[in-house]
């Protein structure tokens, strides 16, 4: 073996391994800083995800359940330093699952009967798996309301806030139109009070099948009970956190609410006087002739309404009609309110007009509507649309001292299950029945006003909107409490895990 010598100079030589360990050191510390750049980075991202999930739980769920979703307004707060917007919260993340199909939906009737109608398709969209078309709005009523969902509802938020739920889109995709247009889809009305079987049976092959299913009737097509735990409180956080009201009508309703607080305490009074609910129940108590023909004509020509030929004073001795305004002015002096107290008709036109609001003004002088505390500028936009009309009532109502509706119809309900929800703020829900009973008796002068007062007070004082559980009649489904008026699934403190994904 040779060895071959090169002399070279100690100081070139001392260079070079200078040189050398220096940059071993910078090798080094380049790949330290470049891992603790990594480690800093994957940090970073699993504690803002972690941020993310635990407020979007804290925005869906809450403090346990009851103070997790915001009402719309409080009057505890000064509702004139209110941002016009709601602060911007993290989004949740997507949901991820295989689609099964998109399902399409057409609501029917006034507002609040389609407000429930969405809460319950979105529930039935999350069980099956599918995609959401935002739901079409009835236009078709007696309201002839052309409002779309965007001008009721927040679309944006809708559909954002459920992202971690549902997938909804604002419409179908390309391909998917040019099927429908073809009609390679499926259009029916959907059983109604059905149990959530019968959409996984009869439903989602057709989705499978299709690709689109249309539901044209969603009114009443999910059961009040028998529906799992965590598909009912998807109902109530669509219910009171995602179908959240334009800007435009909670900035209006805002500014009704501010006026109403100025001037002290008042009571909303959904008064159900108005033309199409006496067409449709035969309910003519004190109308004259020619307003009962009226009434009689319209619910004939509606083909919709299946009661034609109605008994009006049978009905109204069975509690099954709307109390007229001359008996609410009695029964709101039997329960005691102070005549001062101030009034909020939270209702459309009142049948009869004046004549028929005579004796009520007559017992509550301070009565008003949104029409007499705005300036008809301010209301002109929402005229002609009473969907946009009844959503100023409802934010109204559900912050009202007290909130008495004359009928249960589907506002009443709605309005009452939200205000359960809270808090259980007063809501006196009038025994009809057993008042026209009373009143009756006492126009005939059989009975005396005391005691006429005295038992309407003790017939109501458990009926003021109480924590309960919902009656339920499994072989009536329609006789049964409304999911809607009492969803006290949402409302109880529970310790049992909020939802296995």
């Amino acid at each position: 073996m040779v060895f071959v010598l090169y002399n070279v100079p100690d100081e070139e030589l001392g260079v070079k391994l200078i040189s050398k360990v220096e940059k071993s050191k910078n090798s080094g510390a380049s790949k330290f800083r470049m891992k603790l750049w990594m480690i800093r980075a994957i940090t970073t991202m699993l504690l803002w995800t972690c941020v993310v999930q635990l407020m979007t739980l804290g925005e869906i769920w809450g403090l346990r359940l009851l103070k997790g979703w915001p009402s719309c307004f409080t009057h505890r707060q000064d509702l004139s330093h209110f941002p016009s917007l709601p602060p911007k919260l993290p989004l949740p993340p997507k949901r991820v699952y295989k689609n099964n199909g998109y399902l399409m939906v057409s609501c029917n009737g006034g507002l609040n009967q389609m407000r429930a109608a969405i809460c319950d398709m979105v529930a039935i969209a999350r069980y099956l798996n599918v995609t959401l078309i935002v739901p079409e709005l009835d236009k078709n009523s007696f309201w002839a309301d052309k409002s779309e969902f965007h001008d009721i509802f927040d679309v944006d938020h809708f559909i954002t806030s459920l992202r971690d739920e549902v997938r909804i889109l604002k419409e179908l995709p390309p391909k998917l139109k040019k099927r429908v247009a073809l009609g390679k889809f499926v259009s029916l009305p959907p059983v109604s009070w059905s149990k959530i079987s019968y959409y996984l049976n009869e439903i989602l092959p057709l989705l499978q099948k299709y690709k689109v299913v249309h539901l044209n009737k969603t009114d009443a097509r999910l059961a009040n009970n028998g529906v799992p735990i965590e598909l009912q409180r998807l109902r109530c956080r669509v219910n009171f956190n995602t179908l959240r009201f334009t800007s435009r009508i909670e900035e209006l309703g805002r500014k009704v609410i501010k006026i109403l607080r100025e001037r002290g305490p008042f009571l909303a009074l959904h008064l159900r006087y108005e033309m199409d609910m006496l067409a449709f129940s035969g309910c003519s108590h004190g109308c004259n002739i020619e307003e009962v023909k009226e009434l009689t004509k319209m619910r004939y020509d509606n083909k919709v309404w299946k009661d034609k030929a109605i008994d009006s004073e049978l009905k109204r001795k069975e509690g099954s009609c709307p109390l007229t305004p001359e008996e609410t002015a009695l029964v709101l002096s039997a329960l005691g309110l102070d005549h001062t107290l101030q009034i909020y008709i939270a209702a459309g036109e009142i049948y009869g007009g004046e004549r028929r609001m005579t004796n009520l003004l007559a017992s509550f002088p301070n009565l008003v509507k949104k029409e007499t505390l705005l300036d008809s500028s301010e209301l002109r936009l929402f005229q002609n649309h009473s969907s946009q009309m009844a959503a100023l009532d409802y934010l109204v109502s559900l912050e009202s001292d007290i909130f008495i509706p004359t009928y249960d119809g589907n506002m009443a309900k709605v309005v009452e299950g939200h205000r359960r929800f809270l808090g259980f703020k007063k809501t006196i829900l009038l025994n009809r029945k057993l008042l026209i009973h009373l009143i009756d008796k006492h126009n005939n002068g059989s009975l005396q006003w005391d005691e006429l007062s005295r038992i309407v007070k003790e017939s109501h004082a458990d009926r003021i909107g109480n924590p309960k559980k919902r009656v339920s009649f499994p072989s009536k489904p329609k006789e049964e409490d409304y999911f809607y008026s009492n969803p006290h699934e949402c409302l109880q403190l529970l310790d049992e895990p909020l939802r296995s994904k």
